[in-house]
């Protein structure tokens, strides 16, 4: 077992138990309780978001030039290497993943930080052309204190691509990790205020608290020094949120669900194309917004193509994130376990084929854990609720198409628009169809990569704004206009 971190909350600069009520977080291998957290009270997010705002304004912070912030940015990378072991074995305790995974995650997690560092180093503003007498530049400003409110599907990678860019701005940072997946980041705040007391940088600047969404979230949301809120989550909750931040008229930034789609053309490459669409949908068991849970295959290549993916979703591993050979590892909860068993109950309701999976693994090895079987389906319409309505979990969807035009029209026949997949050898239909596709993010003969540097968001109710890339920072920041008079005689209205 990992080291758990002890059940304190990170509050304006102090770590101590919340006042709130205590919640268990579950090892979703076993059903065991790992720890009891407690929940910060709503008068300790007033706490943090004040101490936040004063750590914002304090000289030391306020005043340090980009390159000395980057400084921090590169301590809280390093800090985040040397507990590669540890971060990764809590974060699979935490949310079942597999190891695999996990290390991967923690390894992102450091390089959006020095990435992120390199790009503030870097950054410039601008002497934008003049159209008189003056001077015109456009500079960036911090915001003040921002909100950064995660998921529980990996969150030590969410919480880098906030923290990271909201720190390199300028600002403080409320962080509240999901209920359900509190652990890692209370130990990745313990990395970054033992960074802010190694460089002598106020300790309020991170607040991590903990507790439901419904009310820790909506406190920081609309506390009166949060000046932005970044979100990453459900559509539903990320309107809710939309409504509160548009009373204050406060910038917001929201990445929410997808029901992405994953398209195989008639003369793909068969064997990439599986082994892609197979990791695009159960790597994570699902659990990511832009697992790829719409497939859609050319009528000519559906039958077999589809036969064969069912072949080898059938071998796929199923098991404990900590063992090595595991491909689909439990479900962070089993009350979400729950909730995708009854979306494929609603599937056969519909009038599904379960040409695979459709339920729990039979026995004592996966008695206790929130395990779900990876699921194929088809035989339902692209308009049934299964097909439009976000699992997130392992089942996939299958679906023939007939032409681009009906692809096309198919693939774009959703509220959603994240990502999508192509799989062709014809450069031309790729890029026809991409450009075509509502979607952030469109994979070409592969699915699931990311890169720090490039920009990524959602169109539709996939979400507002664009997490990383150089522009990342510029989110956290607002925009100033000077002028700067250089005529030697005074305005000319004044005489």
């Amino acid at each position: 077992m990992p080291r758990i971190p002890a059940d304190e909350a990170l509050i304006a600069g102090e770590w101590r138990r919340g006042a709130g009520a205590p919640a268990d977080t579950v090892d979703p291998a076993t059903g065991r309780v790992i720890a009891t957290v407690h929940a910060v009270s709503l008068d300790e997010v007033a706490e943090a978001a004040r101490g936040a705002a004063e750590a914002a304004a304090d000289p030391r912070w306020r005043d340090l030039l980009p390159h000395r912030r980057a400084l921090l940015l590169h301590r809280v990378a390093e800090l985040i290497e040397e507990s590669t072991d540890d971060l990764a074995a809590l974060q699979t305790a935490d949310t079942g993943k597999a190891l695999t995974e996990t290390r991967a995650l923690v390894g992102s997690a450091a390089a959006t930080f020095r990435y992120t560092a390199a790009a503030l180093e870097t950054a410039e503003e601008a002497i934008t052309p003049s159209r008189g007498d003056y001077v015109t530049l456009s500079v960036y400003e911090p915001i003040g204190v921002v909100g950064a409110i995660n998921p529980w599907n990996s969150p030590i990678a969410s919480d880098a691509q906030k923290l990271a860019p909201a720190l390199a701005g300028g600002n403080a940072v409320l962080l509240k990790p999901a209920e359900w997946t509190p652990l890692v980041s209370l130990a990745l705040g313990r990395l970054v205020t033992r960074a802010l007391d190694e460089l002598g940088l106020p300790a309020g600047l991170l607040s991590v608290l903990t507790g439901r969404g419904s009310l820790v979230g909506d406190a920081i949301v609309r506390d009166p020094h949060v000046g932005k809120v970044t979100f990453t989550g459900g559509t539903s909750t990320g309107r809710t949120l939309a409504h509160a931040a548009a009373e204050k008229l406060m910038p917001l930034s929201l990445e929410l669900g997808g029901k992405s789609p994953t398209v195989v053309l008639a003369d793909a490459d068969v064997e990439q194309a599986l082994a892609g669409v197979m990791f695009g949908i159960f790597s994570s068991s699902g659990q990511s917004c832009i697992a790829g849970s719409r497939l859609f295959v050319a009528r000519e290549l559906y039958e077999e193509f589809v036969g064969e993916l069912v072949e080898r979703v059938r071998k796929l591993r199923v098991g404990p994130g900590t063992d090595p050979d595991t491909q689909v590892a439990p479900l962070v909860h089993h009350r979400h376990r729950d909730s995708v068993a009854a979306y494929v109950d609603l599937a056969r309701e519909e009038g599904a084929r379960v040409l695979c999976g459709g339920g729990v693994p039979q026995g004592p090895a996966y008695r206790d854990g929130a395990y779900y079987l990876p699921t194929v389906l088809d035989g339902l319409p692209n308009s049934s609720r299964t097909c439009q309505e976000e699992i997130f979990g392992p089942v996939l969807v299958a679906l023939p198409f007939d032409d681009e035009d009906d692809l096309v029209r198919q693939a774009n026949s959703s509220v959603y628009g994240l990502a999508c997949g192509i799989w062709t050898r014809d450069h031309r239909a790729a890029w026809r169809i991409a450009r075509r596709v509502d979607a952030g993010t469109v994979w070409i003969n592969t699915y699931k990569q990311f890169s720090i540097a490039t920009p990524f968001g959602g169109m539709k109710e996939s979400g507002l704004g664009r997490e990383k890339g150089r522009d990342g920072i510029r989110a956290y920041q607002r925009q100033k206009s000077l002028y700067w008079g250089v005529a030697d005689a005074p305005l000319p209205w004044a005489n």
